[in-house]
């Protein structure tokens, strides 16, 4: 039986690496297309080795109508889980063309030519954001929309619109949006984790680079929020978790009718700044000293999930925990040498 080939965008970023062990691990072959800005050429090694096979990689920008046109004409794919998009938050704040230039820009190239070669099945990399900031805690599928605090939320945001509208306009084409909430930790043989280039954006990299002595301080952005300790809180979920709700969310569209379903992919529970830190000194035995500075533009007070969609109608349910994904961050940051 001849294996599906899954195109994964971004696939040596962060979330589609993780995303790609647990593919292979069910059968699936495997096409990852990533242009190396956000991430390094030696993770495609790390995956090969780590899964123990052949994986076809080729660098290129998805947001060249070009290149996507002549990808699609070069390989047949039964279908695309999409990572590829700029992420950081405050980034959008500055460059906000460069955000909707390569997340809308890449997402309509890559619609375009699915449809063009009948590619009928379509995994989204959403995230929280496109919520803004909640009245109401935790967020369901069906909470309103507020205001977004951030152009790449924004961007998220009309991403889910171009493939409603898409979906509805095509009966052959079945997509899924997965609603990320803050996606932590690395995998447990310490093979791949996240690697930012530069200064981390995310929270973990920065305790873990902090605790190795590669940063001399850890900041925490805002210390005035209306929480029980003053910092933000996020629903932080490990990558494992998250990578393996994209292989539940593909075989999902093998047997569902709807052509296209929204899941939120928490754990449910919200951990402040500072209780992530806490989680980090005791599992590391790392004494850490941080810094509560300004609030960082575009980011929210606090947002968790209501998971209960997604645990019934997925069939997908978180199982790590904090302390979990902060000794696997941790064990991580080690065999980095760094």
């Amino acid at each position: 039986m001849t294996k599906q080939k899954i195109l994964v965008t971004g696939g040596l970023g962060y979330i589609g690496s993780h995303t790609v062990v647990e593919l292979i691990h069910e059968g699936y072959e495997v096409l990852i297309i990533d242009d190396l800005s956000n991430s390094d050429i030696s993770v495609h090694d790390r995956l090969q080795h780590l899964t123990n096979s052949s994986i076809e990689f080729i660098q290129g920008d998805l947001s060249d109508p070009a290149f996507t046109k002549s990808l699609f004409e070069k390989t047949e794919i039964s279908g695309v889980i999409h990572f590829a998009a700029k992420k950081a938050v405050g980034e959008s704040v500055e460059q906000p063309l460069l955000y909707y230039r390569v997340n809308v820009g890449s997402l309509i190239n890559v619609l375009e030519e699915m449809s063009r070669h009948d590619v009928g099945n379509l995994i989204f990399s959403s995230s929280c954001t496109v919520y803004g900031q909640p009245d109401k805690l935790p967020v369901t599928e069906k909470t309103p929309f507020k205001e977004t605090a951030s152009p790449y939320g924004y961007t998220k945001k009309v991403c889910e619109e171009v493939i409603n509208n898409l979906t509805s306009a095509n009966p052959n084409l079945f997509a899924t949006s997965l609603r990320y909430f803050n996606p932590v930790g690395a995998h447990e043989s310490a093979e791949i984790g996240e690697l930012p280039i530069g200064i981390p954006n995310n929270l973990v990299p920065f305790i873990t680079q902090s605790a190795a002595g590669i940063r001399e301080d850890l900041k925490v952005f805002g210390g005035d929020y209306t929480t029980p300790d003053g910092t933000a809180i996020r629903d932080y979920i490990h990558v494992v978790d998250l990578a393996k709700a994209h292989v539940q969310a593909l075989n999902r569209q093998k047997t569902t009718d709807s052509n296209y379903e929204i899941f939120n992919i928490g754990t449910g529970s919200g951990y402040s700044v500072l209780e992530v830190i806490q989680s980090f000194i005791k599992v590391s035995g790392k004494p850490l000293t941080y810094k509560i500075v300004d609030r960082r533009a575009g980011d929210i007070e606090q947002i968790f999930a209501d998971t209960t969609y997604a645990n019934e109608v997925l069939g997908w349910k978180s199982e790590k925990t904090i302390d979990d994904m902060m000794s696997d961050a941790w064990r991580w940051q080690l065999a980095l040498g760094q």
